[in-house]
């Protein structure tokens, strides 16, 4: 374990699982109003991976993270009403609306990005990685990805660098089983972690469904990255319990046996999680949860949405917007 880091408590292993699992069944609400156009990925299942990496960082290190990373940006310290607003596409959330719910970013929590095509936060992670190591200030970048990236180029090229230079990085699978529809043991030969130590990496798996056995993990992972030993790569056992996207909602796709979900939810996080505290204090910090819940829709709804005037802003690193800005006859959604 990290020195100094300390142990998190039950009570606030639980606080951001249930923290993100409303926050997840809220923005389902919202995708079914309208207000989220675009969908979502929803972590319902997969909370404890989120929060148990979370109790393992700093304020200062660095994540890359996936499209199903709401939980993660809220276990690192992303504000729940700003990011409920950026997934409404509204200018008060954390990337101004323009990063909507599956390309997020929130420097100010140390979210440098959320990557929607898979496997590329991981050759960000491991260049951020290699920027922290050169300004050595004891910092470190974590990648997430899910079990479909392990076969994505980029990411094996990443373990290479990441290995040759010992860069402070862990690297982050998180194999909820499925691919969108495609079982992992059809798509990956091999082993998962082989194919991270393959290059030398440190790897192992471990139960993704228990916020305390992902902490622990987690926290090793990042002690060695921070004082010098190079990458490390974890594997967390998971399960999403809802579809691979909202779309599922309506599109009625059977591709997971009904027993397979049902023995996956006698394991749910957040059960597993709630149980570890007095129920009172469970009760407690549901209340709050809800209520700073009903703030962040508020917040999210009265957000205005940029206007057509705005499309160009925040495109071009120098601020400066190219000549002539927007096209004089362009009129917008709904002009």
């Amino acid at each position: 374990m990290s020195a100094g880091l300390a142990r998190p408590v039950p009570e606030d292993l639980y606080r951001t699982i249930r923290l993100i699992r409303r926050f997840e069944e809220r923005a389902i609400d919202l995708v079914r109003s309208g207000d989220i156009v675009s969908g979502i990925h929803p972590c319902i299942g997969q909370e404890a991976v989120a929060a148990g990496i979370g109790a393992a960082l700093r304020g200062g290190d660095i994540m890359m993270a996936h499209h199903r990373a709401h939980g993660h940006m809220l276990a690192k310290g992303t504000d729940p009403g700003r990011l409920l607003a950026e997934m409404a596409g509204r200018t008060g959330g954390v990337a101004r609306g323009r990063g909507g719910s599956f390309h997020p970013s929130d420097f100010g929590a140390g979210v440098f990005h959320c990557s929607g095509t898979v496997g590329h936060g991981a050759p960000m992670a491991a260049g951020a990685a290699w920027a922290l190591a050169r300004e050595g200030a004891g910092r470190v970048a974590i990648g997430i990805f899910g079990d479909g990236a392990m076969n994505q180029g980029a990411l094996l090229e990443s373990f290479n660098l990441a290995s040759l230079w010992r860069v402070p990085v862990v690297f982050v699978c998180e194999n909820n089983l499925y691919a969108t529809t495609l079982p992992v043991e059809t798509a990956v030969a091999g082993s998962i972690t082989a194919r991270a130590a393959a290059f030398g990496i440190p790897a192992s798996a471990h139960d993704g469904m228990d916020p305390e056995v992902v902490f622990e993990a987690t926290a090793a992972a990042v002690a060695r990255a921070r004082d010098g030993g190079g990458p490390a790569f974890l594997e967390f056992g998971c399960y999403r319990f809802e579809g691979h996207h909202t779309f599922e909602l309506t599109a009625g796709l059977r591709y997971r046996d009904a027993g397979e979900v049902a023995r996956w939810r006698a394991r749910d996080p957040m059960e597993l999680a709630g149980g570890r505290i007095p129920a009172r204090r469970r009760q407690q910090i549901d209340e709050r949860v809800e209520t700073d819940l009903d703030a962040a829709v508020r917040f999210a709804l009265e957000s205005p949405k940029p206007g057509p005037d705005e499309a160009l802003d925040f495109l071009f690193s120098s601020g400066l917007r190219p000549r002539g800005g927007v096209p004089r006859n362009y009129a917008g959604r709904d002009g």
